[in-house]
């Protein structure tokens, strides 16, 4: 077995996309890490349960020997063995994000010689982590764009904090990464506002949509309004825009003694930070985007390049973690209020 990477847990933003990014990338190359220092500068530190579940869905998918799986745990090494395709059912048992447990595994299944099935049950809307709409409609389509076809079904909402939803993803893997250049986002095709609430009085959706439907000038038309069933009570406000080459999802979480008007409004403050800058990926996508992308660089010709606004210290640190695994250029060129990142070989 080859001696370990050590990675610094504390490091640059110190949060759990190092934990996430470093598992998916020593499934890939097969590297036998040790974290140390994890989320130290965080409260509390160490795993909480949202990430312990990465780890173990991690484990099961690469055979994986895995010393410090526990909660609290401030010291975790991980030695990957076989990644195979196949079935897959993970469990958070709180609200934790599905959508990042996903992304942690998913990297390794896309370069995989067989289809897998992956079904995630915990939280797909929480103000932690991107939502299940935001996976289905923004991130999947244009991974799969690199050559994997990958496709999402949501079968519960599970709001935070009681959790409880359910969804399906199915990978097809790619034999060849090509390049994702997303350097313009095109002509607006569609937008829509959606209110989903749970177990609430429906007039909050309804007053969370009128408030975008008139700041934003689009009007009631662009409005929807979805009772669905989860487990307890639950609310968020999507501003779905379809672009030509991109959809950015934006979404705004109700919470309790926080009006309607207030979320609706802090949501359109992102929507329309986005809109002005220009740019066709946002501040999130910007730093999910980068791990696919360096897979695809790694496997051969793929990679890509786009352009976002000034990239976050997240995305920053993020970046510092793929070249301690991968060989693969990435150039960041900053223009002030835009940002161009390359990833492999330029095209």
């Amino acid at each position: 077995m080859a001696d370990h990477l050590l990675i610094d847990g504390s490091f640059g933003e110190g949060g759990g996309q190092i934990i996430r990014s470093s598992l998916a990338l020593s499934l890939i190359t097969g590297r036998p890490i040790t974290i140390e220092n994890i989320r130290a500068r965080r409260s509390p530190p160490g795993l909480r349960r949202q990430h312990l579940t990465a780890v173990l869905a991690a484990a099961e998918v690469g055979r994986a020997a895995v010393e410090g799986a526990e909660v609290g745990a401030s010291r975790l090494t991980f030695e990957p063995g076989e990644v195979r395709p196949g079935e897959y059912d993970f469990r958070i048992g709180t609200a934790g994000s599905t959508t990042l447990v996903l992304q942690t595994v998913l990297p390794a299944l896309l370069q995989l010689g067989g289809p897998s099935v992956v079904r995630l049950e915990g939280g797909t809307h929480n103000p932690f982590a991107p939502p299940f709409e935001f996976l289905q409609r923004t991130y999947l389509p244009l991974v799969s764009r690199l050559g994997p076809s990958i496709r999402a079904e949501l079968h519960r909402h599970g709001f935070y904090p009681a959790g409880g939803g359910r969804f399906t993803v199915y990978v097809q893997p790619a034999s060849e990464f090509g390049r994702l250049d997303l350097l313009e986002r095109g002509r607006l095709q569609d937008r829509r506002i959606r209110g989903l609430i749970a177990n609430l009085p429906r007039h909050i959706a309804e007053r969370e949509c009128h408030t975008i439907a008139e700041r934003s000038g689009w009007g009631e038309k662009c409005c929807s309004i979805e009772e669905v069933e989860a487990d307890g009570p639950g609310n968020a406000v999507l501003i779905e825009m379809e672009h030509e080459h991109v959809t950015e999802v934006v979404v705004g979480f109700g919470q309790k003694g926080v009006r309607a008007e207030t979320v609706a409004s802090r949501a359109w403050r992102e929507a329309r930070t986005y809109l002005d800058a220009g740019v066709p990926v946002g501040e999130h996508l910007a730093d999910q985007l980068l791990l696919p992308l360096g897979l695809a660089a790694w496997r051969g010709e793929g990679g890509g390049s786009y352009l976002t606004g000034p990239l976050t210290e997240h995305a920053r640190t993020h970046i510092e973690v793929l070249k301690t695994f991968l060989d693969v250029p990435i150039r960041v060129e900053d223009r002030g209020a835009q940002s161009a990142v390359h990833v492999g070989r330029e095209a």
